[in-house]
C-alpha cells in the first residue's frame, strides 16, 4: 500500500512521481489539477478551523511542488539538492573557460546587433542551445545520476536564461 504524502514530503513524492529529471508535462498539469481539486479550501468551507488550515497548507504547498517541477531548471536544481550537491549559483560561479568564452562572444554579439534580423537570429541560436543543455541535463540526472555534474551545468543553464531574457528585452526594446 502507497505512503500517502506529508507536507514533508518531497515533491516528487507529493505528485506520485519518480525522481527524475523527463517529466510528461500533461500528466504533470493533469495530477495537479488533481491534487488542487482534492485540497481546494473551498471543499473544507464548512469543516473545522482545523481542516481548513490543512487543506490551505496543502493548497500551497502542492503550488510550490508544481512550480519546481513544471520549470526544467527549477527541476533539475532541486533534483541536485535532493542528492546531496546543490547549485549554490549565488556563491560557486566558476565555468569551463569555453563556456566563459562562448559567453563572452554572445554578449559581444548582442551588443552589436542592431537588427530586429540579427537579434531573431541570436535568439534562435540560444534557443538552440538551450535545448541541448536541456537534453544533457536528462541524460546527465536519469542516466548517469552525476548530481555535482548537475548542478555544474544547472549553473551554466542559469547563465544562459540570463542571456536569453536580455535577448529578448533587446527584441522588446528594438520594437518600440
Amino acid at each position: 500500500m502507497p505512503v500517502q504524502p506529508t507536507l514533508q514530503s518531497n515533491d516528487f513524492e507529493i505528485f506520485g512521481l519518480s525522481p527524475r529529471f523527463a517529466l510528461a508535462r500533461d500528466a504533470l498539469d493533469a495530477r495537479w489539477k488533481d491534487l488542487q481539486r482534492e485540497a481546494h479550501p473551498d471543499r473544507f468551507a464548512t469543516a473545522g478551523a482545523q481542516a481548513q488550515r490543512e487543506a490551505m497548507q496543502w493548497s500551497v504547498r502542492i503550488n510550490e511542488a508544481y512550480q519546481r517541477l513544471k520549470d526544467p531548471l527549477k527541476r533539475a536544481a532541486y533534483l541536485c539538492e535532493l542528492h546531496g550537491a546543490p547549485v549554490r549559483a549565488e556563491d560557486n560561479t566558476a565555468m569551463p573557460p569555453a563556456f566563459l568564452m562562448q559567453q563572452m562572444q554572445w554578449r559581444e554579439d548582442l551588443e552589436d546587433a542592431t537588427t530586429p534580423d540579427a537579434l531573431e537570429r541570436m535568439a534562435d541560436e540560444v534557443a538552440g542551445a538551450r535545448r541541448t543543455m536541456l537534453e544533457e541535463l536528462r541524460m546527465t540526472a536519469d542516466e548517469q545520476q552525476d548530481w555535482p555534474a548537475l548542478a555544474r551545468q544547472v549553473r551554466a543553464l542559469m547563465f544562459v536564461e540570463r542571456f536569453a531574457r536580455d535577448v529578448e528585452a533587446r527584441i522588446d526594446l528594438l520594437g518600440q
